[in-house]
């Protein structure tokens, strides 16, 4: 644990040093939030609706910081620290590939919890947001969001050779899981071809499971949402461990 808390120390210093994770992980949320509320503002979803639309978008916003961090942030800081040997270094040393992997994903999890408070004090102070939902289901929902999309982050930093391999995958990752999963571009204004597709990608099911839960509504895909996320998590996360290379 000691060993933990001095790495997570160093590692939070030098993440804070650069302003990638600060601008993607908590600004960009930020201003998709704000756009959202000046052009939205308090109106229905939809006709009869009884939430709003920014209420209805608002498990989703929660989402862009667990997707930067987890999918651009993680898997670059470990193949850059492949690239540049130190890992290669921690090998001779007791340290685990475990602890190394856990050590980010703490770093990035800090990240998303301080992105998802700063949204949630957003909309309540300047679009009058309401939470319907259960607390403790979307927490719930939160935290297994993390672990799936974090374990794909992991899988990816563990396994590519190079920082920029690590790049090439990351990015074709990203993208389409930021533009299309429904975490930017609202999921309910896509056309039906496109929310076809949408729902392939593991984000778009965990932003249907925060989604149901912020609501307060009912929801026949949450089990099946649920179950992708657990079997994505546990498959990328014995990839990440098994084939990790410290070189």
């Amino acid at each position: 644990m000691k060993t933990f808390k001095t790495m997570l120390k160093t590692e939070l210093k030098l993440s804070l040093r650069g302003m990638d994770m600060f601008i993607f992980a908590i600004c960009v949320p930020l201003v998709v939030l704000i756009i959202l509320g000046i052009i939205y503002g308090n109106k229905p979803a939809f006709a009869g609706a009884e939430y709003s639309f920014l209420e209805q978008s608002f498990g989703a916003l929660t989402t862009i910081s667990i997707c930067a961090g987890g999918v651009m942030g993680l898997p670059l800081v470990v193949s850059d620290y492949r690239s540049r040997h130190i890992l290669k270094r921690y090998k001779v040393t007791p340290i685990s590939p475990v602890l190394i992997l856990l050590v980010q994903v703490a770093i990035y999890t800090i990240y998303a919890v301080l992105s998802l408070l700063l949204l949630f004090l957003a909309a309540k102070c300047f679009f009058k947001y309401q939470f319907r939902g259960s607390i403790s289901g979307f927490l719930g929902g939160y935290i297994l969001v993390i672990i799936s999309i974090f374990s794909i982050g992991m899988m990816v930093g563990g396994i590519a050779p190079n920082t920029k391999m690590a790049g090439v995958i990351a990015s074709i990752l990203y993208f389409p899981m930021l533009i299309f999963s429904g975490a930017t571009l609202p999921y309910e204004v896509m056309p039906p071809a496109l929310q076809k597709a949408a729902d392939l990608l593991p984000m778009t099911q965990g932003i249907k499971l925060l989604k149901a839960a912020s609501l307060g509504i009912k929801s026949e895909t949450v089990l099946l949402s649920v179950i992708v996320m657990i079997l994505i998590a546990a498959v990328c996360i014995g990839i990440s461990l098994k084939f990790f290379k410290w070189e």
